[in-house]
């Protein structure tokens, strides 16, 4: 009897003009994986292996978009649509956000804010055509605050500790919790404290208790400030509003951040479409670049966490803007690139698996056409798109 079973997977050797490697350019121009997982990366094609040549390409790493939300649907009214729909078509949404994110180079995401834990079985599906999901499930936050209709109301300390160890024994990938309210939530005040720095603790003492990151959504200055008193691993926009501007980030402040390691993952990534800005951001906007600018300067590590989902400007594959917006403030390209690859691959906890291109990493391989060291618009020029090992089309 004819078989075509074989003791090992086929051998695929990925071919372009360069590469970046997600820590810098290398002479290597090939990738060659055994089904899921990168072999070696080099020159040389072994003879064994089946070539796919993608001349004039550059090789790189899928993109890592540290902050989306698969509920969403980029919509002007992402919470009306929500609301709208029941669990089994917000999972089927949730599943159509991934594919899409996968074809556009996005090879991991982390959701930081579903419906009722419905993230958990996205996650869990064997896809080939979906990135790798790590989830949060519904972030905590406070009675009647910031996304409570996602389901993470919680209230008093004892609620916190026992909101973080659902999450963790539900099988969650990373704790949010909202320290500030946000634009998104009628009632909810964008720059003001939704919960007190013991509370902020707490949740942070119960994360790490089950060996969870954590991090927390914080808008306004105060809460930036309570994020960073209480702990938290990383923030989420740390944008610095207030009810009617934008504060300077405190100097203070952006000092302490860097001395504690702790990155901020910026709201960049942002797809131009006319009208389709939140509602008194264009004011904001060179106060908020402003920021950025010193939030750098100070040697902070940022990567770009999208949001994607939230608007029309927040496509499932947002992040591919990013790179740019970081050169345009005066990031290295080299850097920009780092940010959504091997940056945001460290932040996420998945490091030794994401974010590079060398062997014993996943087979998440990206090949664009031209160079997106000398203009960062060719990650939008997307020639193949290998998830795992599998090519996505």
């Amino acid at each position: 009897m004819t078989t075509f079973a074989t003791d090992r997977p086929l051998r695929t050797a990925v071919r372009g003009a360069r590469l970046f490697d997600g820590a810098s350019v290398t002479s290597s121009s090939v990738v060659l994986f055994d089904g899921t997982r990168i072999a070696a990366v080099g020159q040389a094609v072994p003879a064994d292996a089946t070539v796919i040549d993608l001349p004039g390409t550059t090789l790189l790493p899928g993109l890592v978009d540290p902050h989306v939300h698969m509920a969403f649907d980029s919509s002007m009214d992402v919470v009306g649509a929500l609301a709208a729909r029941d669990d089994d078509a917000v999972r089927a949404a949730m599943v159509a956000f991934a594919r899409t994110a996968a074809l556009g180079g996005v090879t991991t995401v982390r959701d930081l804010g579903d419906r009722d834990f419905l993230s958990l079985a996205v996650r869990d599906t064997a896809d080939p055509a979906m990135p790798t999901i790590l989830t949060a499930g519904p972030p905590i936050t406070s009675a009647g605050g910031h996304c409570h209709f996602l389901g993470g109301e919680t209230v008093g300390v004892d609620g916190i500790r026992a909101a973080v160890r659902e999450r963790a024994e539900r099988g969650c990938d990373v704790i949010k919790v909202m320290a500030s309210g946000g634009n998104l939530t009628p009632g909810s005040v964008q720059h003001l404290p939704q919960f007190a720095v013991p509370e902020l603790r707490v949740a942070v003492e119960e994360a790490h208790r089950f060996n969870l990151p954590i991090t927390a959504h914080a808008h306004g200055t105060q809460p930036v400030y309570d994020a960073v008193a209480a702990g938290l691993d990383s923030m989420e926009h740390a944008s610095f509003i207030t009810a009617d501007g934008v504060d300077p980030a405190p100097p203070d402040l952006l000092a302490t951040i860097a001395a504690r390691g702790i990155t901020l993952s910026m709201t960049l990534g942002t797809k131009p479409v006319p009208g389709g800005m939140l509602p008194g951001m264009a004011a904001r906007m060179p106060l908020l670049v402003a920021n950025l600018r010193a939030i750098l300067a100070a040697g902070i590590q940022v990567v770009a966490g999208t949001d994607a989902g939230v608007a029309p400007t927040k496509p499932p594959d947002a992040v591919r803007w990013a790179p740019a917006q970081l050169v345009q403030v005066g990031v290295s390209p080299v850097d920009a690139l780092r940010a959504n690859t091997s940056v945001a691959a460290d932040l996420c906890g998945i490091g030794d698996q994401k974010g590079r291109l060398a062997a014993g990493y996943d087979a998440d391989i990206l090949a664009v056409d031209g160079d997106p060291l000398a203009d960062p618009a060719a990650l939008h020029d997307l020639r193949a798109v290998f998830v795992r090992g599998t090519r996505v089309r």
